[in-house]
């Protein structure tokens, strides 16, 4: 996703052109973890069944931490003199995966397609991570930081979804329903 928005300035010691690659970096994450904060609260409002009440109270800290990594990356967009798009129809449009696909259903539904989504939120940074080496460390740095706690999250879900021999229910699902199948 490239965008045309021209910077109005950038940071000292970034080319424009660097800038540029690090402010559609930031926004892609930033279309990322507001469609993400908006699918945990989705899933705090829909879970149900035996384990409702510990899902249900798991999710809300995600929701604010990742309400606060877009706010992050929104200002570090600004901070390279970009202008951070934040509206729904901007993540719509420039999203590169799926709109969540479960409603009402089981703790094991929804945490089985979370742990398809946090697969696809931490690749996708990882990635971030690598390109940024070379751009932009400070922003890199925030990537790493914000990737740990994604990783954390992640472990949350799947401690849900482990058997005590450490195999998860979900298996190689690759899709949120696929998961959520094989967890049921």
């Amino acid at each position: 996703m490239a965008s045309h928005a021209k910077l109005h300035y950038t940071t000292p010691g970034l080319t424009t052109e660097v800038a540029q690659r690090v402010v559609d970096l930031l926004q892609d994450r930033l279309n990322a973890t507001n469609d993400l904060h908006l699918t945990l609260k989705h899933v705090h409002w829909n879970v149900v069944g035996p384990h409702f009440i510990a899902v249900h109270e798991m999710i809300d800290p995600q929701v604010e931490t990742v309400r606060g990594f877009a706010d992050d990356l929104a200002e570090r967009i600004a901070t390279l003199g970009g202008s951070p798009s934040g509206t729904p129809g901007a993540i719509v449009d420039q999203r590169t995966w799926n709109e969540y696909s479960i409603g009402r259903a089981t703790t094991q539904e929804h945490l089985a397609a979370l742990d398809v989504v946090y697969q696809g939120v931490i690749e996708s940074y990882r990635s971030g991570i690598k390109v940024l080496e070379e751009l932009d460390p400070v922003t890199q740095d925030m990537f790493i930081s914000q990737t740990e706690q994604f990783e954390l999250f992640h472990w949350f879900i799947r401690a849900h979804l482990e058997d005590k021999s450490g195999s998860l229910s979900t298996g190689d699902a690759t899709t949120e329903k696929g998961a959520a199948r094989a967890a049921e």
